[in-house]
């Protein structure tokens, strides 16, 4: 089992925990590879017919890990720094999505905290948003110098239309969940004491649907993103 997360599985519902809550969940390569191993668990015949997806601490997921330019204030050095951890951790945040979204399981994003990055970009995959109300969002790659493109991109920009999208990551700034909720990018608001109860008591009405009909649907929605 993976470190840098908690999996529990009870019959067909599934709970996958990011589990660095001193490190606000954030994604390094090996964070994000020990993610994609539990999600291939999820998607290679373990039974899970709905999987929930949330963070410990104040953090869903703080995005890249950031660490090698703490201290660093020259700002085109932050941004060279930034640059070269990300080109590696795009290529697997973009992978990952993809993999999320082709997923039999349906999906549940329960955002506690801070969604950032690659963290919202995962939060957006998801066939379902529960945030708590206190949750905040925001894409900073513009600003560090780098993109923030492809399936992530193109999962924002199917949820919103174009010019919210284009808002969204050209102008970095900080969303609240309410206003999220308002565009149609999450499903529910809730007290972040209520978070997981209302995220299990979701993924138990859809676990009693009928899946294949669920999973025939959800292919053919997500029909945007499949080759």
């Amino acid at each position: 089992m993976p470190d840098n997360f908690r999996f529990e599985q009870e019959g067909p519902l599934a709970t996958i925990t990011f589990s660095r809550p001193e490190r606000r969940n954030c994604m390094t390569r090996e964070v994000l590879l020990d993610f994609e191993k539990l999600i291939h668990r999820v998607r290679d015949g373990s039974g899970v017919r709905v999987l929930i997806v949330t963070g410990e601490g104040t953090a869903f997921s703080a995005g890249a890990d950031t660490s090698a330019a703490k201290g660093v204030t020259d700002p085109h050095e932050r941004i060279r720094i930034f640059g070269e951890h990300n080109k590696g951790s795009a290529r697997i945040v973009g992978r990952v999505c993809d993999t999320v979204l082709r997923l039999d399981a349906l999906t549940i994003g329960a955002v506690n905290g801070y969604a950032i990055g690659g963290g919202w970009a995962l939060a957006a995959a998801m066939d379902f948003v529960v945030a708590a109300e206190t949750a905040e969002f925001w894409l900073p790659e513009v600003e560090l110098g780098a993109p923030f493109s492809g399936i992530p991109s193109e999962i924002i920009a199917r949820r919103v239309g174009p010019w919210r999208a284009k808002e969204i990551i050209f102008t970095c700034r900080h969303f609240k969940a309410e206003e999220l909720y308002q565009w149609g990018l999450l499903n529910r608001i809730v007290k972040k004491a209520e978070l997981m109860p209302v995220a299990i008591e979701l993924a138990r009405s859809l676990a009693a649907k009928n899946h294949r009909a669920i999973v025939q649907a959800k292919a053919q929605i997500n029909g945007f993103f499949v080759e």
